[in-house]
């Protein structure tokens, strides 16, 4: 797992009682105290997913709500300080992701933007939130505040049968489409629902008050086919859908071109290259990053975890793995990392130097797994 943290007291999510009341395997996460898996397993917990509905707890991740005077136009343009997201073009209804840059041309954090009508909507990463609010909070000008929601969690429900579970509590989520989002009251508790989610199925994330946050996923729990999941399966399934792990696959050295995020940039935005670290950004969409995010696919049985050195095949080191593991869909090894741009081709041979050892793999396209969302 990525994103650890140090020995010092940990914090619990309102869920915690409920993980351990469900045998959930507890680890230091993020600064949390979380479930890593069930009794099923993270293997039992990755394919239930895949097949029904699995339900995640990620009430750690920070919520936090930006507000202009002007409604969304001005805390929009507040925003588009610091991500290259064309966050003006984001209609009421809608929700997409984006980036936070550093002054470097770094990412300072990945995180999702919505817009709630008359406001936005923003979940941060729960290692980078104290890091993301006061850099957001640096460049607001007057009358445009941003509003951190502690007291709030977040459930995923993912998976083919998530939304039609779910919308037999509330029959208007069924309307939504991939990255819409809206206000609902489920099973009686006031609702944020987006039909989005970090495994590649379809689904929702849904914040509710912190204090009908156990009543809600109990609710949820108890709906045909809604299992719970751990952080082990969580992780499994997005790296198994070629989706990034803050700390893992982007940090502050890494570019959104390097990282293959060029789709979060705007249209606009690359024209006028007006946010933070613009300079960067704009040399390498125009000559080519040095290196590149990219799948790379052991052979054999044995997987490549993160930090793992690679080499052109019999050749010298061209790159490093940042997330790799045993993928339950695949039933085979699955990993990405950076390589140089002239070692990033698809299908070219490598050798994955595990303990020594050079065990040979390939560059293989992105996502392991096909994504499965409602658009």
């Amino acid at each position: 797992m990525a994103e650890n943290t140090s020995s010092e007291t940990l914090l619990e999510t309102p869920l915690a009682a409920l993980h351990r009341e469900l045998g959930g395997r507890m680890v230091p996460f993020a600064g949390y105290s979380m479930p890593v898996q069930y009794p099923l397993g993270i293997m039992g917990e990755h394919l239930h997913t895949r097949a029904a509905a699995g339900l995640f707890d990620v009430s750690h991740m920070g919520q936090a709500e930006l507000v202009g005077a002007n409604g969304v136009t001005d805390a929009a343009a507040a925003l588009e300080k610091l991500t290259p997201a064309d966050v003006h073009a984001l209609k009421p209804g809608r929700q997409r992701y984006g980036v936070l840059m550093t002054e470097t041309g770094g990412i300072l954090d990945d995180f999702m933007i919505a817009n709630l009508g008359d406001r936005l909507f923003l979940v941060l990463n729960a290692s980078r939130k104290h890091l993301d609010i006061p850099a957001i909070e640096a460049v607001l000008p007057t009358g445009v505040r941003l509003n951190p929601l502690p007291d709030r969690a977040l459930i995923a429900l993912q998976g083919p049968a998530a939304v039609a579970a779910i919308a037999t509590l509330a029959p208007g989520i069924a309307q939504l489409t991939f990255m819409g989002i809206g206000q609902f009251t489920i099973a009686g508790i006031p609702a944020i629902v987006s039909r989005s989610g970090y495994t590649g199925e379809d689904g929702v994330e849904v914040s509710v008050p912190a204090d009908q946050a156990e009543a809600f996923a109990r609710a949820l729990l108890a709906l045909p086919g809604v299992q719970a999941a751990g952080l082990g399966a969580r992780d499994s399934l997005r790296l198994e859908a070629g989706l990034c792990l803050y700390g893992n696959d982007l940090d502050e050295t890494t570019s959104p071109v390097e990282a293959n995020l060029v789709w979060s940039i705007g249209k606009r935005r690359r024209m006028a290259f007006d946010f933070l670290g613009a300079d960067r950004v704009r040399e390498e969409l125009d000559n080519g990053p040095k290196r590149l995010r990219v799948g790379i696919l052991p052979e054999g049985r044995q997987p490549a975890r993160g930090h793992t050195p690679v080499h052109a095949r019999g050749g010298d080191v061209v790159g490093e793995i940042t997330s790799g593991g045993f993928g339950p869909s695949v039933n085979g090894p699955v990993a990405m990392g950076y390589l140089a741009r002239g070692a990033a081709a698809d299908n070219a041979p490598l050798d994955l130097m595990v303990r020594g050892k050079a065990l040979p793999g390939r560059v293989a396209a992105l996502p392991f797994t096909p994504h499965r969302y409602a658009r």
